[in-house]
Parts: C-alpha cells; sequence; structure tokens
C-alpha cells in the first residue's frame, strides 16, 4: 500500500488529480475549506492507492507525495 501525504492548505482545489486517478482514491472535499478559500483535494480511500502517481504527476501546484 502506498501512502499519500496531501499538503492541504495549498491545494487550489483544481480537481486534476481527482480526474487522474484510476482507482478514484481521492476526492475534493465537501466540508472542508482551506486557508486559500477552496476544497482541498483528500484521500476518500487510500487504501485503495497503488501507489501510481498520477495524482502527483497532474498536481500544477506538486502538493501531493506518494511514497511507495
Amino acid at each position: 500500500m502506498a501512502k499519500l501525504t496531501i499538503k492541504t492548505d495549498n491545494c487550489k482545489g483544481c480537481g486534476l488529480c481527482v480526474d487522474a486517478c484510476p482507482k478514484n482514491v481521492l476526492r475534493l472535499a465537501p466540508d472542508k475549506i482551506n486557508k486559500k478559500g477552496h476544497h482541498p483535494v483528500e484521500a476518500e480511500n487510500e487504501a485503495a492507492c497503488i501507489g501510481c502517481a498520477f495524482c502527483a504527476t497532474m498536481c500544477p501546484d506538486c502538493i501531493i507525495e506518494v511514497e511507495r
């Protein structure tokens, strides 16, 4: 199982990582707002993560780190 580290305070909620994830691990948090005023990404089902790092590759702000 891979470990995800997400810097939610720097997320702008673009959703590119959510769309890139083949296992639907990520989602935009519907009930959270970060310091920038956006709904940040969060791991909804981290146990399903396969460590492909597509999310980290797609993130324009480099807020996601994947450890395998």
